[in-house]
């Protein structure tokens, strides 16, 4: 009699790695939370439990490396919900992007006090694994940035570049109360600069670590945006989407991605993530730093949202978001530029914004008082694996920006292909399967969706996280919370 030396086996299916070019029918063994085995015809009497796979796609867990737990919910209630949604997706790590300062947690203040507290609200309730990026938001964080790497694992760190003098929904003339900063402390590109000398003066202390310490922005120009959104307030010709994406043009982004780009070289600091790019003007900003600074190891996200929806979207101010949702042409370049390696990873940039909160009733149908941000994590692969296939992008190219590249750049060395030693962390995928997007099948507690009424030709049908299943589509999320924090970097 054979004894089982794996814990699962999952047999035949189509497994796609994020390099080469193709799909392999295999089976895949795991054991201790471990890819153990990648091979076709494995002995089903080797495993202690056997998963039928069907011929479907297997793809590396994603990792969206763009999300906001906590931000319009408390981090308790949030880190259970959305990481359903994330598991729904067959996303396996979230990273999310944090601040001290309004929203969030609410408070200011020292990140020795701050994360600590972050930490132990986030223990188990993550349904998936989960990790941080902070902004240093005052100069005494950017003192504490080799403690946040060497004590908190966080790697990765954030600058929104048009916080010093333009709000999270609009216009505002109230931002040191909002970030919750000093009177003698400036969020302008001062700041921006210290943070980029911190962050390099941590790489150079810390040369075993410094290939995934980066920095992450959001680039966009506060003092135009301030601008043009007085003059588009006035402008009657335009109204919703069409009207937001006027407020906040797309040469605001390029601009903002040269001054992030010059001030990168100006310091020293190779490792920049430009981050949710938007629009051709911003892309073509971005492509044209990386030619005139060649030894910056310059990043481009692009998220689900702006790949699939545009101005003229039914959602009107649901999909209200910062960089705003653009014009058709600009999805289009998106695309082309994602098709042509030009774009390195997609995200979902998720934050959950309840209805009631998005946009209260008196005020609907009034973009300037909706507020921005959306979930969606619980449909980046589907939905990219459903419009990629529809414009010729291969299954590789899907993993390797849902999952390889942003797990490579952000430190986590245990994720991102389906091979031996990995984290055992896989979604299975039925690209044949054709369903339409309702908010009230995810469990979010948003209560709506921007993607509402778009069919999908492929669909997440199962979702492990290190060997265990934690979604099946005809029985929902399974077990408890079994998200581990991800120290970054990993071994």
């Amino acid at each position: 009699m054979t004894t089982p030396v794996y814990d699962l086996l999952i047999r035949n299916v189509r497994v796609v790695r994020p390099h080469g070019n193709t799909v392999h029918a295999s089976d895949i063994a795991i054991r201790d939370g471990k890819f153990a085995k990648v091979a076709p015809a494995i002995d089903p009497a080797q495993a202690k439990q056997v998963h039928e796979g069907r011929g479907l796609l297997a793809f590396p867990g994603v990792v969206d490396a763009h999300m906001h737990a906590g931000i319009y919910s408390p981090l308790a209630e949030d880190a259970v919900t959305e990481s359903k949604a994330a598991a729904m997706g067959g996303v396996t790590s979230s990273l999310n992007y944090f601040r001290t300062g309004q929203y969030y947690l609410n408070k200011g203040g020292p990140y020795a006090d701050f994360f600590p507290e972050v930490l132990d609200i986030s223990r188990d309730r993550f349904h998936v694994d989960y990790g941080y990026h902070l902004a240093p938001m005052d100069s005494t964080h950017i003192d504490e940035i080799p403690m946040l790497i060497e004590k908190h694992g966080v790697s990765s760190f954030k600058i929104f570049m048009f916080y010093g003098s333009h709000g999270l929904h609009g216009a505002s003339d109230s931002q040191k109360q909002f970030l919750m900063i000093g009177e003698d402390q400036r969020y302008d590109y001062a700041h921006f600069e210290f943070i980029m000398r911190g962050i390099q003066a941590a790489r150079e202390k810390m040369p075993e670590r410094a290939r995934q310490i980066s920095l992450s922005l959001h680039c966009e120009t506060a003092e135009i945006m301030t601008a043009y959104t007085k003059i588009v307030e006035k402008d009657k010709s335009l109204s919703g989407l069409a009207a937001y994406s006027a407020s906040r043009p797309q040469h605001s982004e390029g601009l903002a991605v040269f001054i992030a780009s010059y001030l990168a070289n100006e310091t020293a600091l190779p490792n920049i993530n430009l981050l949710h790019l938007s629009s051709r003007k911003a892309v073509q900003a971005a492509l044209m730093m990386a030619e005139v600074f060649p030894h910056i190891d310059f990043r481009r996200e692009v998220t689900i949202g702006h790949l699939m929806l545009d101005i003229h979207s039914k959602a009107a101010e649901l999909a209200k978001v910062n960089p705003p949702i653009r014009p058709r042409e600009d999805v289009e370049f998106l695309w082309q530029a994602l098709l042509e390696n030009e774009l390195d990873w997609v995200v979902s940039d998720h934050a959950c914004c309840r209805q009631e909160l998005k946009v209260p009733k008196h005020y609907f149908g009034n973009i300037w008082m909706a507020k921005s941000g959306f979930g969606g994590t619980e449909y980046l692969l589907p939905s990219l694996v459903s419009e990629g296939t529809r414009r010729g992008m291969d299954y590789n190219h899907m993993a390797r920006v849902t999952s390889w590249t942003p797990a490579q750049r952000f430190g986590l060395n245990r994720k991102g292909d389906i091979a031996e030693g990995y984290d055992a962390d896989l979604a299975l995928v039925d690209p044949a399967k054709t369903w339409t997007i309702h908010a009230k099948d995810s469990p979010s507690t948003q209560g709506y969706t921007p993607f509402e009424g778009i069919e999908l030709s492929a669909r997440v049908e199962g979702t492990w996280l290190r060997g265990e299943q934690i979604y099946a589509q005809d029985k929902g999320v399974l077990g408890q919370p079994r998200g581990q924090y991800l120290f970054r970097p990993t071994d």
